[in-house]
């Protein structure tokens, strides 16, 4: 169980990183998106600065299944990398298909990776709702500004 540990650990940091990296790169992009547009984004506007956001989230969360494919290939558990990738988003997602399986040595890492993968989603899903609640906030004070009924479609 330490040899686990000792080799999962590590991988969930290097995760932790990735995924930080993506979150400050997204973040970094938003806010010199909103500083250039402080008066009023056009609905596109918005519509490119969250799509950019999803996608680095994503991008993030892809890097991180990689990254545990390639442990696993390190590991000798799959003899291709396509195969190693399949199995790690299927941990990483946690959807437990169970149609691969890894070697009884090794199987513990999956559930290691699927708690990571719940993290990482979920900071990934937190970035975009704030995204998302901020981009209503300016169109809402935007409108309140221009005098424009709220309720109006």
């Amino acid at each position: 169980m330490l040899a686990i540990l000792l080799t999962g650990v590590p991988v969930i940091v290097l995760c932790l990183i990735m995924q930080a990296v993506f979150v400050a790169k997204g973040l970094r992009y938003y806010a010199r998106f909103k500083q250039a547009h402080r008066e009023r984004a056009s609905q596109w506007q918005d519509i490119q600065v969250l799509s950019m956001v999803m996608l680095l989230m994503l991008l993030g969360i892809f890097v991180q299944m990689a990254i545990w494919a390639c442990l696993f290939r390190v590991l000798g558990e799959f003899s291709d990398f396509p195969t190693a990738l399949y199995h790690s988003a299927v941990n990483f997602a946690t959807l437990g298909y169970g149609d691969m399986v890894m070697s009884q040595r090794w199987r513990v890492l999956g559930p290691i990776e699927a708690a990571n993968g719940i993290l990482m989603f979920g900071v990934a899903t937190s970035v975009m709702t704030a995204a998302v609640i901020d981009v209503i906030n300016g169109q809402t004070a935007a409108l309140e500004r221009d005098g424009e009924p709220l309720d109006k479609p």
